[in-house]
């Protein structure tokens, strides 16, 4: 059982991957993590998340572990991650990573921007969940605010709205839900209330 589950961030993705996973006894990867520590290598090497082919050498010399470091929810990894994911190359380079992952026994989910398009365009269930712009800013806010950060809401919204931009105009698997992807608008649900859906249509899906 593979489910793929794909949208912009803040749409509640992360929430609904880790309660199916939970629900259903799979493995969850936050495909967003490997970019992430893509991101984060290169930071730390001083590189530029624009350098192609650093970014390349970053993703291919990826490890599990990296996937554990402490700094990979930190703003600045976050905007890095976002470049360095329109990258070709990046892309390509772990692509046979989150395949590997997906093909483990009994199944995973996996979330991210573009796993029922290009990573698992056969998984057998896919979702696309999306929230208006302000919705998913807020979340955003409050999950910094409750990290301790600090964060301002207007800047929140318009750093999302430039992500969102990235993630659907670039040329390299852009943002976009698969032609048989169930769409979720989770703007006024719940996370109760998403997972409901979700599972009332994997059972639809899957008997």
């Amino acid at each position: 059982m593979i489910v793929a589950i794909d949208g912009p961030a803040a749409s509640g993705k992360g929430t609904l991957a880790r309660a199916l996973a939970a629900r259903f006894g799979l493995a969850h990867l936050d495909t967003g993590l490997l970019y992430r520590a893509v991101a984060a290598r290169l930071l730390r090497a001083g590189g530029d998340p624009r350098d192609a082919a650093g970014a390349e050498a970053a993703a291919a010399g990826l490890e599990a572990a990296d996937l554990e470091a402490p700094d990979l929810r930190d703003e600045a990894v976050g905007a890095a991650a976002s470049v360095v994911a329109a990258l070709p190359g990046v892309r390509r380079a772990l692509v046979a990573w989150q395949r590997r992952f997906a093909a483990r026994p009994g199944g995973a989910v996996l979330d991210g921007r573009d796993i029922g398009t290009v990573i698992l365009p056969s998984a057998p269930v896919k979702i696309f969940l999306t929230a208006s712009p302000e919705v998913r800013a807020e979340r955003r806010h409050n999950e910094l605010r409750a990290r301790g950060a600090g964060s301002i809401k207007s800047v929140v919204l318009r750093e999302l709205a430039d992500r969102d931009a990235r993630d659907r105009e670039r040329a390299a698997a852009p943002l976009a839900p698969a032609p048989d992807a169930l769409l979720l608008d989770t703007t006024d649900l719940d996370a109760e209330a998403v997972l409901a859906a979700a599972v009332d249509f994997i059972v639809a899906r899957l008997g």
